[in-house]
């Protein structure tokens, strides 16, 4: 069993779009005066270990399920063979012990000023987080095989992300706020519908319901369409809303770049068409979040 294994399995090439919420969510809160450097690595840190312990249960649960049997793109290394589901699921547990510890630290060092009762909450979240990123394809109710991925990514990968960041920061909940996380959020899921699309006849072979699948590929491609749209308008309506000066709209600046994907996105058809669309995307998410973000803060300057 080599480590080349383990770290591909880990699929680090995720992390970008993992850590783009994180990012956003810190940014506003600097915008807003309010930051320190130890949240920041902690939420980074725990961000890590959830996103390790989601690709290595994908890994474990689409392998034992023989989704990946005859997937486009990368290997997956339980269907490859390379590490056995027994290795795979000790795995999981670990990662899913180093993720719940990290983020029970995160929760008491942003909230330690608050009542309790908001420190248990952010446990609450904690656990359904690493629940969650387990549940995902471990399990015969496994919530991604029934096409409700796309809410998980909503949720963890935009609005907790984003608004959750912010709040530990801040200690303050700011509604606003969720309008650049659902731009977050939209473009993750927009990475993760391209991933449906290309999967789109493996996935009905194995019975795996993903979006894609219940509405078919061309009604897919308008969805994804909708959700870049969307993530665009919803930093658009914050910066119109809530922000403190004409150099927010620099947020503005990466839209272009989003659209390429979109048209990109809309002329695939075939699954090593839609492969390559899969990083870009996902790296356009992060320079979104980080061009947002120090877009919001040119007025400290």
């Amino acid at each position: 069993m080599a480590i080349k294994s383990w770290v591909a399995a880990a699929r680090l090439r995720t992390l970008p779009l993992a850590f783009s919420c994180i990012l956003l969510g810190n940014f506003i809160a600097i915008s807003q005066g309010a930051f320190t450097y130890e949240i920041l690595i902690l939420s980074l840190l725990t961000t890590l270990f959830y996103q390790v312990l989601s690709n290595y249960a994908n890994d474990y649960g689409d392998g034992v399920k023989g989704t990946d049997a005859d997937r486009q793109g990368e290997r997956r290394a339980v269907a490859a063979g390379e590490i056995t589901p027994e290795q795979m699921r000790n795995a999981v547990v670990l990662f899913a012990i180093l993720a719940w510890i990290s983020g029970a630290l995160l929760s008491y060092l942003g909230t330690e000023s608050l009542p309790s009762w908001i420190f248990y909450a952010f446990l609450i979240l904690n656990t359904g987080a690493v629940i969650s990123a387990i549940r995902y394809t471990v399990g015969g109710t496994a919530y991604g095989y029934k096409g409700y991925g796309d809410v998980y990514v909503l949720i963890f990968f935009g609005w907790v992300g984003v608004v959750g960041s912010h709040f530990l920061q801040t200690q303050e909940l700011n509604l606003l706020v969720f309008l650049p996380a659902t731009s977050v959020g939209f473009l993750a899921m927009g990475v993760l519908n391209l991933n449906n699309m290309r999967d789109l006849e493996s996935d009905v072979t194995h019975g795996k319901m993903t979006v894609p699948v219940k509405i078919g590929r061309a009604k897919a491609k308008t969805y994804h369409s909708v959700l870049l749209i969307g993530a665009v308008v919803s930093m658009a309506l914050y910066i119109w809303l809530g922000t403190q000066g004409g150099w927010a709209w620099l947020a503005m600046a990466t839209s272009p770049i989003i659209f390429i994907q979109l048209r990109k996105a809309r002329k695939a058809e075939t699954p090593r068409e839609f492969d390559p669309l899969l990083k870009p995307l996902a790296l356009s998410t992060l320079l979104f979040a980080l061009i947002s973000g120090l877009a919001l803060n040119f007025h400290l300057l």
